[in-house]
C-alpha cells in the first residue's frame, strides 16, 4: 500500500476539521460583535441597529446576488414561505428577543440560557430533521453546559439559584429555542437554491419583518459615531457570519455546529482580557476547559448509521454546488 494513501477515518477527520473552520469563524465574528454591542449602548437603539444592519446587508448583496436570485424567482415562488420563516427565526425573533430580554435579566442568566442551544438543537434535530441522537453528542452538550455554568457563575453555580426568574429569562429561552429551530429547519428544508441566494432572500424577508420593530421603537439616525458599529454589524456579523454558519450546518449538521456556540463566551473572555484589560480568573480556565472538552467530544465523528449518507459524499456534493 502506498504511503500516500489515507484511511477513510483520516479522510473523514479532515473533512470535519475543514468543515468546522466556517462556524468557528462565525464564533469569532460574534465575539467581536459583543464588543460592538457594548459600544453601541447609548449610541444607537437596538431596533435601529437591527433594521439598519439587515437593510445594509441586503443592499450590499443586491448587485451581486440580486440578478441571479431574480432569474430563480420561480423557485422563490415555491419556497418563499420557508425562506421567510428561516429569516424570522434566525435573524428577527432571536436577536429582537435577546435585546428585549437584556432589559430585565442578568448577563449571567442570558449566558447560561444561550448555553442550552446545543442541547436544544440536538433534541430538535433528532425529532425534526432525522439526525441520529448519539451518546457522544449528548455527552458533549452536557459537559459543555456544565463548563459554561461554571464559567458564567464565576465558579459558584449555587449563585444562579439566588436570583428570581424574570420575564427576560423567559424571553431568552424563546429566543434560544428560535435560533436552535432555525439551524434544524435549515438542514431539513434543503432547497435547490445556491447558498448565497438563500441568504439573500432570508435577509430580504428579515428586513421587511423588522420594519414595524424599527418604526415602533426609538428611531436613531445614522451618525459618524454609530456608523462604524452599523458597518460591523451589517458586513461581518450579518453577511459573513450567517454564511459560515449555514455552511457549518450543511456540512456538520445542526447539532454539531451549534456545539461551537459554547466557544463564544471563551473567546469573549479572551477579547475582554486583551482589548478591554479585564482580569481572567481560575473559573475562566476551568469552565473554558470543560466547554472545549465538550465541543471536542460532540464533534467526534460517529459511525455512519444505517441509511445515513457518507460524509465524503456530502463533501463532494457541496463542492459542485453553485454559489
Amino acid at each position: 500500500m502506498s504511503n500516500n494513501q489515507t484511511s477513510p477515518a483520516n479522510d473523514t477527520a479532515a473533512i470535519l476539521t475543514s468543515a468546522a473552520l466556517a462556524p468557528l469563524l462565525t464564533v469569532l465574528i460574534w465575539s467581536g460583535n459583543t464588543v460592538v454591542t457594548k459600544a453601541a449602548a447609548g449610541v444607537i437603539s437596538p431596533g435601529s441597529i437591527s433594521f439598519y444592519r439587515w437593510l445594509l446587508a441586503f443592499l450590499i448583496l443586491l448587485p451581486f446576488v440580486g440578478p441571479a436570485a431574480w432569474r430563480n424567482r420561480a423557485l422563490l415562488g415555491q419556497y418563499w414561505l420557508k425562506l421567510a420563516t428561516l429569516g424570522a427565526l434566525g435573524m428577527v425573533i432571536y436577536q429582537s428577543l435577546a435585546y428585549e430580554a437584556a432589559k430585565t435579566t442578568s448577563a449571567v442568566n442570558m449566558g447560561v440560557i444561550v448555553a442550552l442551544m446545543p442541547l436544544l438543537s440536538t433534541l430538535l434535530a433528532g425529532v425534526l430533521a432525522g439526525e441520529r441522537l448519539t451518546a457522544t453528542s449528548l455527552a458533549g452538550g452536557v459537559i459543555s453546559l456544565i463548563g459554561l455554568i461554571y464559567l458564567t457563575s464565576q465558579g459558584n453555580p449555587a449563585f444562579l439559584l439566588n436570583g428570581s426568574f424574570h420575564i427576560g429569562d423567559g424571553l431568552m429561552i424563546v429566543a434560544v429555542l428560535s435560533n436552535s429551530l432555525y439551524g434544524v429547519m435549515l438542514k431539513r428544508w434543503a432547497m435547490p437554491l445556491p447558498i448565497w441566494q438563500q441568504l439573500f432572500w432570508q435577509i430580504g424577508f428579515s428586513t421587511i419583518l423588522l420594519i414595524p420593530v424599527f418604526l415602533m421603537g426609538d428611531i436613531s439616525p445614522i451618525t459618524s459615531a454609530n456608523l462604524p458599529l452599523i458597518l460591523y454589524a451589517a458586513i461581518p456579523t450579518s453577511l459573513l457570519a450567517p454564511l459560515c454558519w449555514m455552511i457549518g450546518i450543511q456540512k456538520l449538521g445542526a447539532a454539531r455546529t451549534s456545539l461551537l456556540i459554547n466557544l463564544l463566551p471563551i473567546v469573549v473572555a479572551a477579547l475582554a482580557w486583551a482589548v478591554l484589560g479585564e482580569q481572567l480568573h481560575a473559573y475562566h480556565a476551568i469552565g473554558g476547559a470543560l466547554a472545549l472538552i465538550g465541543v471536542g467530544i460532540g464533534l467526534r465523528q460517529a459511525k455512519v448509521a444505517k441509511g445515513e449518507a457518507d460524509p465524503s459524499a456530502d463533501q463532494a456534493a457541496w463542492e459542485t454546488e453553485e454559489v
